[in-house]
């Protein structure tokens, strides 16, 4: 019997800074959300895209996976791109992760961050591969 990663993040110091607290993991859909303060911020004073980057990479993998591990794979993401739309300082927001396609080999995801009045943060599109999974 082959023993399935654990699809949540790892609790390494690079996720913890990002703070992505996931609450829905499904095959077909990942929703978690960030506090985000000064320790999110660039050197402008303003939250770093960054942030909202790995947030959207991850729940797009995490759900990936999610659905990969039904066929013994994971997914690894080939493609991000992160459309940044509103400027923050702080506040919390929303990451809501969802499948537009997904095949045998290939998944796309498409991921909206919004803010707390369901403006659009931040937007964007993960392609990823279905891949078989090496300890």
């Amino acid at each position: 019997m082959t023993t399935q990663p654990d699809l949540s993040p790892p609790p390494t110091a690079f996720m913890q800074a990002a703070g992505l607290v996931l609450d829905k993991i499904e095959s077909s859909h990942v929703s978690g959300w960030i506090d985000l303060g000064s320790e999110h911020h660039q050197p402008w004073g303003l939250v770093h895209g960054g942030v909202y980057t790995t947030a959207i990479e991850t729940a797009a993998s995490v759900g990936a996976s999610t659905a990969a591990q039904e066929h013994g794979l994971v997914a690894v993401g080939v493609n991000n791109n992160t459309n940044f739309l509103r400027s923050m300082e702080k506040g919390r927001v929303t990451v809501d992760a969802r499948a537009i396609q997904q095949g045998r080999t290939q998944q796309l995801w498409e991921v909206r961050v919004t803010d707390g009045r369901d403006r659009l943060i931040a937007t964007g599109q993960v392609r990823l591969q279905n891949i078989t999974h090496r300890a």
